[in-house]
Parts: structure tokens; sequence; C-alpha cells
């Protein structure tokens, strides 16, 4: 029982500072995003994007944001994960087509890794559940 203790209080805190890490990571890339930063701009024509898409993804990061944060909600939740690693494999693939360097690419590859090791290890009342 005690093993099991320390291994539910280890993996909360690897929850914790991966979604917080993701989270920043997210808000940081939304605002630079809304704001239509010249750079970012220039990387989402680089890659064949309409530069509309930049809000659009903006918005929906910091909504995502938002959702993983508050407590309850796990089906939105789990709406959010998956809109969060569409978007990123998204981008990594989008940077891989285009022959980016990989200084272009490593930022959608780390958030694309904080995304998968936040939702791993959630806690179980942040998992959507299937019991009666």
């Amino acid at each position: 029982m005690e093993t099991q203790n320390k291994f539910q209080k280890r993996n909360k805190i690897i929850y914790w500072i991966f979604t917080l890490w993701m989270s920043l990571g997210m808000i940081s890339t939304a605002i630079v995003q809304l704001i239509k930063n010249k750079d970012e701009l220039a990387n989402f024509t680089n890659l064949g994007y309409p530069s509309y898409l930049m809000t659009i993804i903006g918005i929906w990061k910091i909504l995502g944001v938002i959702v993983i944060l508050i407590p309850k909600f796990p089906l939105l939740k789990e709406w959010a994960y998956a809109g969060f690693f569409f978007v990123m494999s998204g981008a990594v693939v989008s940077h891989i087509i285009v022959n980016d360097a990989f200084s272009n690419t490593f930022p959608a590859v780390l958030l694309l890794v904080l995304v998968i090791i936040s939702w791993y290890f959630r806690p179980a009342d942040r998992k959507i559940s299937f019991s009666d």
C-alpha cells in the first residue's frame, strides 16, 4: 500500500510538472499567434498555411489550457488533449514536409511530447470513468 501511494505521488508530480510546462508552452505560442508576431507569421506562411489559422489555433490553445487546468470535465479534457495532439503532430509533420530546419521543428516536437506525457500521467479524477 505504501509503495502504491509513493507511485501515485510520483505520478502526480510528473503530471503537474509536465502539464504546467505544456500549458505555459501552449499559452505562450497562442499569444504569439494571436498577436500575429512577424516571425510566427513567416513560419506559418512557410508551412503553407493562411494567416487566419493563427487566430483559430491561438484561441483553441487558450481554451484547451483552461479546460485541462480546471477540475472536473473529464470528457472536455480528452477533447483538449486530442486537439493538442492533432495540432502539434500536424505541426511536426508540416515542418518535416517542407524540410524545415530542426531548430524550427523542435518546439512542436517538444510540445507534442509534453502533451503525451501530461495525458499519460493524468490522475484518475481527470480521466473519463467508464464504471457504472
